[in-house]
């Protein structure tokens, strides 16, 4: 059993989808992080970098009970773990790894600046919010660019796809229009169209909250509370 310990966000989304694909068992712990969930002293046993997604394998290795934290983790070892989307045959397995690890070092973090300084920065700032929207649009066109001669950005659907695909869906907050990436939009439309993606993305969906977050919240996310030691 597969003990997800989670939110709606892209980072929480890549696991759900991934669970679902692979039709492992599992049970659903939500990290409320707008709420401090993160920095609970459980969490924290699990996830000392007080990220979410987090897991623990009650039947890893050896039938040993397991923790995995950062996403990108979760997904290489939950893919070891099925032997399922991560191919076996080298040269196809580095180009599913480095797209995994290009949504890690680009697509998470650009994207996540481009939804900060959008979306929830306190003052608007037009250098930071110019430079992480192009930024964005840089990206999307990397993507677009490797998907014109192939269905997936790895060759074959992969947790590559899964990665990528939650950061891409809010394409609109990131000042970005879809019409400008066509390959990029034929191949959202192909990921979407997966019922385990729809179910993944379904998971505590009637938990994600609309509209700006009060100030806790964005202390807690943002402010002092996320730099206090726990």
């Amino acid at each position: 059993m597969i003990e997800a310990y989670t939110w709606p966000t892209p980072n929480g989304h890549k696991l759900h989808i991934m669970l679902e694909e692979t039709g492992l068992p599992y049970t659903v712990f939500p990290v409320d992080i707008q709420r401090g969930d993160q920095f609970k002293p459980e969490f924290l046993a699990i996830s000392p970098n007080n990220k979410m997604p987090a897991i623990v394998d009650t039947d890893g290795p050896g039938g040993r009970r397991c923790s995995v934290f950062e996403s990108g983790a979760i997904l290489i070892y939950l893919a070891e773990k099925t032997g399922r989307f991560l191919p076996k045959e080298p040269l196809q397995r580095i180009q599913v790894i480095e797209w995994l690890m290009f949504q890690m070092g680009g697509i998470g973090p650009m994207l996540g600046q481009a939804h900060h300084f959008r979306q929830y920065a306190p003052e608007k700032i037009p250098y930071a919010i110019d430079r992480y929207t192009n930024e964005a649009k840089r990206l999307y066109g990397v993507v677009n660019k490797r998907l014109a001669d192939r269905p997936y950005v790895a060759g074959e659907y992969s947790i590559a796809d899964m990665a990528i695909y939650p950061w891409l869906v809010p394409y609109e907050r990131q000042g970005q229009k879809i019409e400008d990436f066509p390959h990029l939009k034929r191949w959202l439309d192909a990921v979407q169209a997966r019922p385990a993606v729809q179910k993944g993305m379904a998971v505590l969906a009637d938990r994600r909250r609309s509209g700006q977050m009060d100030e806790k919240a964005r202390q807690i996310l943002f402010g002092a509370e996320q730099y206090k030691a726990h």
